[in-house]
């Protein structure tokens, strides 16, 4: 399992990398792995602001849909659109290509809720 040290992470298994004030997200290799073969990526939530711990958009694998959550508080501003016609490029490589919107962060401080690569690897027991 692929859990990269220099990522904040979310106890609903989604990853987050800042620059200045924005933040891209994805889900993490561990979400990857437990949802299996992922065919759909919906986002509908473009130049929306979303609240922290919010649904975001939906994911949808072969077997099972699950809900992608806001890891903080701010307004959707880019969606990774090769998402569309390639959604398992979130198996493929889940902190890269896999990467699934940027928010353009309203509260900096929420930053400090966000699981640590070692808080992470023991929440799933790694």
């Amino acid at each position: 399992m692929n859990i990269p040290e220099n990522l904040k992470y979310t106890k609903d298994h989604e990853w987050v990398t800042i620059e200045d004030d924005v933040a891209t997200v994805g889900i993490t290799d561990f979400a990857q792995g437990e949802l299996g073969d992922i065919v759909y990526v919906d986002v509908d939530t473009l130049d929306e602001e979303v609240d922290k711990d919010e649904v975001f958009g939906t994911v949808e694998a072969v077997k099972t849909v699950s809900d992608l959550f806001m890891p903080l508080t701010g307004e959707v501003i880019e969606l990774n659109e090769k998402l569309e016609d390639d959604p398992e490029l979130v198996n493929k490589d889940p902190y890269g290509e896999g990467w699934m919107i940027k928010i353009a962060i309203k509260d900096s401080s929420e930053i400090d809720d966000l699981l640590d690569f070692e808080a992470y690897k023991e929440l799933v027991g790694a």
